[in-house]
């Protein structure tokens, strides 16, 4: 099973909470966190775009660097990890994406890919006065469609002519092309979204579901199956999932305690308002279940969390891997520095999917930077 981390570009990593780790973002702890998972053989990192957080106590969001250029000084400063940026695609033009994309694979020597998003947060484009309105909330894989297929043109033959209703193409070029082949991520779970990532993407991401549930989001990889025999395309399921560890079940479950005891209701509360704002197309079925603010989970937006000893996440992980048309999972942890290393020194072991990974002798990777409570 391939394994990725999803670092932490925003304040706070994932959980909205007064009492988890409190943190701005900086390329010095997104440089350590991604050397760590090099180190110990993680597949990938990937960053997010978040252009307008949620406010409350914690500010959560508020503060957030850019996933393009962050993700090309990682580029320069890794050698093996593959690396993933997110472009927004509501205010990036495809063709601007696809050379930075191409200039990143220069970077990286080829270990570069991409993640499409639509946009779902209405206040981050409404306050730069590019929110195209709230039809878009229906129209949106159309639009991405269409983007992906200039994008796949820019990549594939280095010029585009598509004319579709978004875009067009007016002997668009693009030199030098990716060295190697662009791989691209979505995350839709709608039915809409299903079908485009089953058409178009590479990867499909959905979100883990529950507390030590791991095989909740199966549903959800069986939809990718039955999707994918239409289009005849392989494309493989990789799963959000939250890993809170330590060394026993009662140490790692204090800590999850403890993280929902300081919730952030004011931040919870923007987040449920913002997802609720799609009444047009029913909404994307991650959002409804990251935005729900009713769930005990909302702490940490709900997400699949495995909580528990190293030991026991270690299982819970090979049980992931076990359902059909899973290919990964996305990571993230309470503690990014010590939640890499606890999975590269501890958890990965004891994964019976991950046996071809060679564990490294342990050394100091980094200048970890401390993440004040």
């Amino acid at each position: 099973m391939k394994v990725g981390v999803f670092i932490p570009i925003g304040n706070n990593g994932w959980l909205l909470s007064q009492n988890a780790p409190q943190y701005k973002p900086s390329f010095e702890l997104n440089k350590t966190i991604t050397l760590k998972a090099e180190h110990y053989g993680l597949d990938f990192a990937l960053s997010m775009i978040k252009l307008r957080g949620f406010g409350g106590k914690t500010e959560f969001w508020d503060h957030n660097l850019e996933s393009f250029t962050l993700m090309s000084g990682l580029a320069a400063v890794t050698t093996k990890i593959k690396l993933f940026a997110t472009a927004a695609s509501l205010v990036m033009p495809p063709a601007i994406v696809a050379r930075m994309a191409s200039t990143i694979d220069s970077i990286s020597n080829g270990r570069f890919g991409l993640n499409l998003v639509t946009g779902w947060q209405r206040p981050e484009y409404s306050q730069m006065g590019m929110w195209p309105g709230d039809e878009f909330f229906a129209t949106r894989y159309q639009y991405l469609s269409e983007y992906i297929q200039v994008l796949r043109d820019l990549w594939g033959q280095g010029r585009s002519d598509f004319k579709g209703e978004y875009f067009k193409m007016d002997d668009c070029r693009l030199s030098p092309q990716p060295q190697a082949p662009m791989k691209v991520i979505c995350a839709g779970q709608s039915d809409a979204g299903m079908a485009f990532s089953a058409q178009y993407a590479d990867y499909n991401f959905c979100f883990g579901k529950g507390v030590n549930t791991p095989k909740a989001f199966a549903p959800a990889a069986q939809k990718l199956i039955e999707a994918t025999a239409r289009t005849g395309r392989h494309v493989t399921t990789y799963v959000l999932i939250m890993v809170i560890a330590a060394e026993t079940d009662e140490a790692a479950f204090a800590k999850w305690e403890h993280y929902k005891a300081g919730a952030d209701t004011e931040a919870i509360a923007w987040m449920a308002q913002q997802g609720a704002a799609d009444t047009r197309s029913g909404g994307d079925t991650n959002v409804r279940q990251m935005t729900d603010a009713t769930s005990p989970s909302a702490v940490n937006i709900n997400m699949g969390t495995l909580v528990g000893s190293w030991a026991n996440v270690a299982r819970m992980l090979d049980e992931m891997a076990e359902v059909p048309g899973t290919e990964g999972v996305l990571l993230t942890f309470d503690d990014f520095v010590q939640g890499v290393e606890d999975f590269g020194e501890h958890i990965q072991p004891l994964m019976k999917s991950r046996v071809d990974v060679d564990t490294p002798v342990p050394t100091q990777v980094g200048a970890p930077e401390a993440l004040a409570a």
